[in-house]
């Protein structure tokens, strides 16, 4: 089985894909973590030195490497990757795709605390914050909610959300 996490930023994808790896005894990859292991380099170091177009063309690479591979895993995105290339059809294609939803209270509730480092909304006022979010998710949401399973995680403990998702498999 290979399980692919995605959603806006904040919305839990590393916590609940612990969860999850624990109750499903799956390996569990972030996918950044695994560019950042393949390129030497952090996300933002890529973005500074090769730029947006080749940071996504290489994430494409590694999303279909990963998910052409024969291991189980379940795997969590970058909150951008579903909505770049054909990366949706990939992903639907090849795994069990699982969109975390979340409301822009809970978003910016969860963000605010972490906005340094967080380089899309370091720069932003926190009174913006919630359009922000707000206008970022609308563009997003259209690829979001191509995902086979769509799950709340508003208001709920990670192990309950991790149940949730197990039980909707």
């Amino acid at each position: 089985m290979k399980l692919v996490l995605l959603g806006y930023m904040g919305c839990g994808k590393s916590a609940i894909s612990n969860a999850l790896s624990n109750s499903l005894n799956l390996k569990r990859i972030d996918l950044d973590d695994y560019i950042e292991e393949k390129e030497g380099k952090t996300i933002a170091d890529i973005f500074t030195e090769r730029g947006e177009i080749y940071f996504r063309k290489l994430e494409t690479a590694c999303l279909q490497e990963l998910l052409d591979s024969n291991e189980e895993f379940i795997l969590s995105l970058g909150g951008g990757t579903p909505c770049f290339g054909n990366n949706m059809e990939i992903i639907n294609q090849k795994s069990t795709s699982v969109y975390l939803s979340a409301n822009i209270p809970t978003l910016v509730i969860r963000l605010l605390p972490e906005k340094a480092k967080r380089p899309l909304i370091a720069r932003i006022e926190d009174e913006e914050l919630a359009e922000f979010i707000g206008k970022h998710l609308f563009e997003r949401r259209h690829y979001y909610l191509q995902a086979k399973i769509a799950v709340s995680v508003d208001n709920k403990p990670v192990q309950i959300i991790a149940d949730e998702i197990a039980m909707a498999l």
